[in-house]
């Protein structure tokens, strides 16, 4: 109503009287009455405008660049969400700051308006462990500096929306500085769900401000290991690793990677293509207990990044299980052997029936041929792949009701005039991945006449041209669970040339000796479950 008051006092500045010798005037405008009442109407309308983009402006939050939440009153408490994964540390161009100190100077600046009135609450990405703070130290706090952890948003808002409830805080507002990554946020997490829900049904009022800073930032590179196995080759121990170096810009160039190994550094240079490439390695490590090592990346625009660790355990040799009461058992045993001093050793065999938990005991890979297990068996092979065992199955060639870890078997199918062929595949992870060399598994050549459907949601690492699964892949705890979803017989495919299901399944027999070897590669911040039960021993 403010601005129509103002308009209406202007208005009566000017008192009207009869003055006749002005009459004549008067009469001489009345024809421009109408375009004066337009005039003070418009006039009108932009005194209400104007009033209104003012509120709008003062609204907007001081650290997003406004200056509204220097006039706000002052809430009882503001917890401050500080993202301190190991993105933030990316260097904002033009500056020589992180992405974390440019946020934390936003903060302490907005933050010290109301240091009088509110009480400051830091949640820290690391620790999650809400501390009172004040602006002045805000910067120098142990929960503030950088780590090589990454972050959990929605953990830090239960945590945020933990303390408002047990501490009854009246009004609050929740800052959030962070980078925006994916990786952090879980978009697709359920709890956000339930996030949105309790902080709408708190009693008092509470709002959400964000602070995102996704400036532009300097060049980088980063160096994750993805896989570590050790194996036997011939006579010799050989540790083989593969690691994810992932760039900010999109353009091929070689990298410079300096692997130490129980302090002996190397370089190495690789080529990497566009934003991500998988860099394969092995190394010779004897008879070695035991061993750990790094990889580092020159610095560049983050240098929380640069630097990845692995170790590697005492040598569990692999071996393989299968279950099939078809004529295809010594095929299954053939491709599954393991190298020993006399040879190659094959695998065990069993019928279904026969099998029991304790045929586990020094198992890596089983491979089954048989409708999907059901009761004491499937409990037994669950444990297996959640300790970090590797378990395959085959078409039993007939449809059925019975899952295994949300995937199951479907109808039958067979090509009509053309075989079926492969469309595409993972070939930088998985069974299938190009060899060291960079050479590629002769999918590209494999035919298959029938096929059984893969029913569930998994993900592909192989399908045929019209989109369906060859091989789908479920992780369950440690481990992981393969559905191939044709057989190695001409009637059904190509598939028993062995040039693919050989080199799959030795892949899968290496990767499952995680199960014996109890050696975990995670992100800090990430370890699971399984491994916060491990005793940890610093090296």
């Amino acid at each position: 109503m403010l601005p129509v008051i103002i308009h209406l006092i202007n208005r009566m500045r000017h008192r009207p009287r009869q003055w006749a010798a002005m009459q004549f005037l008067l009469a001489a405008t009345r024809s421009s009455t109408s375009h004066s009442k337009i005039k003070n109407w418009l006039i009108l309308a932009m005194r209400i405008l104007a009033v209104l983009l003012l509120l709008l402006f003062l609204s907007r939050p001081l650290v997003g660049g406004w200056l509204g939440w220097a006039m706000a009153a002052a809430p009882d408490a503001i917890l401050l969400l500080v993202d301190r994964s190991a993105s933030m540390e990316s260097r904002v161009a033009g500056t020589d700051e992180s992405r974390r100190e440019y946020a934390l100077k936003l903060i302490a600046s907005a933050a010290g308006e109301f240091e009088n009135n509110s009480h400051l609450i830091l949640i820290d990405s690391a620790t999650r462990k809400p501390e009172t703070v004040s602006v002045a130290s805000l910067a120098e706090l142990p929960g503030t500096q950088p780590t090589d952890t990454a972050a959990d948003i929605p953990a830090m808002l239960q945590a945020a929306l933990d303390w408002l409830i047990e501490n009854e805080a009246g009004t609050a507002e929740v800052w959030i500085a962070s980078d925006l990554q994916s990786s952090n946020w879980l978009p697709g997490d359920s709890r956000w769900e339930a996030l949105v829900t309790a902080f709408d049904s708190l009693p008092q009022k509470v709002r959400i401000r964000l602070l995102a800073t996704t400036q532009d930032s300097l060049p980088n590179t980063s160096i994750s290991v993805s896989e570590l196995a050790r194996v036997q080759s011939g006579e010799t121990g050989e540790v083989r690793l593969a690691a994810d170096l992932k760039r900010s810009e999109a353009t091929a160039d070689t990298a410079a990677i300096t692997r130490t190994l129980n302090g002996i550094a190397t370089e190495f240079e690789t080529r990497v293509n566009g934003q991500s490439t998988r860099w394969r390695h092995r190394v010779e490590v004897g008879d070695q207990s035991g061993g750990w090592g790094k990889l580092e990346l020159p610095a560049d625009g983050n240098p929380r990044d640069n630097v990845t660790y692995y170790r590697y355990s005492d040598d569990h040799p692999p071996a393989g299980l299968v279950i099939t009461e078809s004529a295809l058992g010594p095929l299954w045993q053939a491709a599954a052997s393991v190298a020993d001093t006399s040879g190659r050793k094959p695998a065990k065999r069993l019928p279904p029936n026969d099998f029991n938990s304790s045929d586990l005991r020094d198992i890596t890979l089983v491979v089954w041929q048989a409708p999907l297990p059901q009761g004491d068996s499937a409990t037994a092979l669950r444990q297996f792949v959640n300790e970090g065992g590797r378990l395959v199955f085959f078409p039993p060639g007939e449809a059925a009701t019975t899952r295994f870890a949300g995937l199951g078997w479907g109808e039958k199918q067979e090509a009509d005039e053309e075989p079926f062929k492969i469309g595409r595949w993972d070939e930088d992870q998985g069974p299938l991945a190009n060899t060291d060399e960079g050479l590629l598994l002769p999918l590209n050549q494999l035919t298959a006449l029938q096929r059984q459907r893969v029913l569930g949601q998994a993900a592909v690492l192989a399908a045929f041209n019209d989109g369906q699964a060859l091989l789908a892949r479920q992780a369950l705890g440690q481990g992981e669970v393969y559905f191939c979803s044709t057989l190695p017989l001409l009637t059904w495919s190509e598939l028993g040339g062995g040039m693919v299901v050989v080199p799959m399944l030795q892949r899968l027999l290496a990767a499952g000796s995680a199960r014996l070897q109890r050696d975990s590669v995670a992100e800090c911040g990430k370890v699971s479950a399984g491994d916060l039960q491990l005793e940890w021993t610093s090296v």
